[in-house]
């Protein structure tokens, strides 16, 4: 591949690739900050030290990482599904109070009026243009349901082990699942997600950032609504 070549790809997926080296440089932070801490409490309750990377595959990590990716996944999914019918005028991140619902064929540019260049799916129609015209709030519940039960069954282990450290008994799964433990952790990320979200809606009705693909056009309306305002 050529020099150009490959500054074209890496401009061209400049916001994916981004967002990746950030996400693996946050993830081997955590891990270290991660490790010095329980090391530190390990020292305060007389526990013999764990190496880093002992700790990277324990249940204490896995739990403090998938808490924070289900929650993630469920406010994209949940922000995909609530923008097909709720608006908030003036909003770059709602579409306009006219466009409520899923849209017609046309707006929607499938059937017979997909181009030349639509996806392969939008071109066609039953089973397959309905699964593709839903695609993406079914694959960020998918990854939502799979964090969330990986968070679920890796605090579930966390918890035993500090029941058994404590000489009690340990708690089946679906006990673990109606425990204020799981349900503290869950929701403080949970309820995190949708001020966040909320929030963005609501300010860039009124706030810019000039350049944003996420904010509307510095002079627009604050009665404009949608990205394309």
């Amino acid at each position: 591949m050529s020099e150009r070549r490959i500054r074209t790809t890496v401009r061209d997926n400049g916001l994916g690739l981004f967002f990746a080296g950030l996400f693996l440089a946050c993830l081997v932070a955590q891990s270290f900050a991660g490790w010095h801490a329980l090391n530190s409490q390990q020292a305060t309750d007389g526990l013999g030290q764990l190496s880093w990377w002992r700790y990277v595959v324990s249940t204490d990590f896995a739990v403090d990482v998938t808490e924070n990716w289900q929650s993630e996944f469920l406010q994209f999914w949940v922000y995909l599904m609530a923008t097909v019918w709720l608006v908030q005028r003036g909003s770059p991140e709602s579409k306009k109070p006219e466009e409520v619902g899923p849209e017609s064929d046309e707006d929607q540019q499938v059937r017979q009026y997909a181009g030349d260049d639509s996806p392969r799916p939008a071109r066609q129609g039953g089973w397959t243009l309905w699964w593709y015209s839903h695609s993406l709030a079914w694959m960020m519940g998918l990854f939502f349901v799979l964090s969330w039960a990986a968070q679920s069954v890796a605090g579930w282990a966390s918890y035993d082990e500090d029941r058994l450290r404590n000489l009690q008994d340990p708690v089946s799964w679906p006990s673990y699942l109606g425990n204020a433990d799981f349900w503290s952790r869950t929701l403080q990320n949970w309820q995190s997600e949708m001020l966040a979200v909320g929030t963005m809606a609501v300010l860039a009705v009124f706030l810019r950032h000039r350049g944003s693909s996420q904010s509307k056009p510095v002079g627009a309306s604050h009665e404009a609504t949608g990205v394309d305002s």
